[in-house]
């Protein structure tokens, strides 16, 4: 079932989302080489706690997991493309990191990502992150009431595709609101004027995951929760919280 915000809800929205952008900011400001993950995760829980928050990625455990997520934040590096567990891992000048984060504020929740590299950055994967955003900012504009969910995938597909990059099979966006996963799902991929119509009051997480080497396959690490490229190629993730309105979209997680 899908469930319509009111302008009341959507503010109280923007409040958790505003939460969860503190955290990605804060934990990408102390991300450099020698840090580990944890470190990462620990920050990402403080900032979460000190908003009076709660992370709504700890201790989720959907079906196909074999165990609850035991961290606040994703973290993943490289060739990891998401849901990657924050562990011991050191971080090395030149890694590509991508964070996800969620957060629940007073029964309202946030959930937004963000792909950057630590210390000198290779080119290449500039372009990957710089293509991987404007992939979402293409997703977000075509958030119109009016509109399709395929014109959200086709938006981000058409960027993508054009970069000559590959998306993660099977996954997408998807509806958030009082719980982190709600319907609809949002397709990467789509054809305009296809599946739900849009309309104000319509929550949604669009999430574009490119992969530099072209392909869309992936593997599933061996603790089961992380997906990574099944060419070994780098990958990026972007993702905001974007309420569709009368006026057009709104990204609920921005600063």
């Amino acid at each position: 079932m899908v469930e319509l915000k009111s302008a009341a809800e959507v503010e109280a929205m923007r409040e958790a989302g505003r939460v969860v952008a503190q955290a990605l900011a804060a934990v990408r400001d102390q991300a450099r080489p020698g840090v580990t993950l944890a470190d990462l995760d620990a920050l990402a829980a403080t900032v979460i706690s000190d908003a009076g928050a709660t992370p709504v990625f700890l201790h989720y455990h959907p079906s196909w997991a074999p165990t609850p997520f035991p961290g606040v934040i994703c973290a993943s590096v490289n060739d990891d493309v998401v849901h990657a567990i924050p562990g011991r891992r050191r971080l090395e000048d030149g890694d590509l990191v991508s964070i996800d984060c969620g957060a629940d504020l007073r029964g309202w929740c946030g959930d937004a990502a963000v792909s950057f590299v630590v210390g000198t950055p290779d080119p290449a994967d500039l372009a990957l992150i710089e293509v991987t955003e404007r992939a979402l900012s293409a997703g977000i504009a075509a958030a119109r009431p009016g509109g399709r969910i395929g014109d959200i995938g086709a938006a981000v597909g058409a960027v993508a595709r054009a970069a000559g990059y590959g998306m993660l099979a099977d996954h997408g966006g998807h509806g958030i609101g009082r719980v982190m996963h709600e319907e609809p799902y949002v397709p990467n991929e789509g054809r305009r004027g296809k599946g739900r119509r849009l309309e104000p009051g319509l929550v949604l997480a669009i999430e574009p995951m490119l992969h530099a080497g072209g392909s869309d396959g992936y593997v599933t690490r061996r603790d089961g929760w992380t997906l990574a490229t099944a060419d070994g190629s780098r990958a990026a993730h972007a993702e905001h919280t974007v309420a569709v309105t009368a006026a057009g979209p709104r990204v609920l997680t921005l600063l």
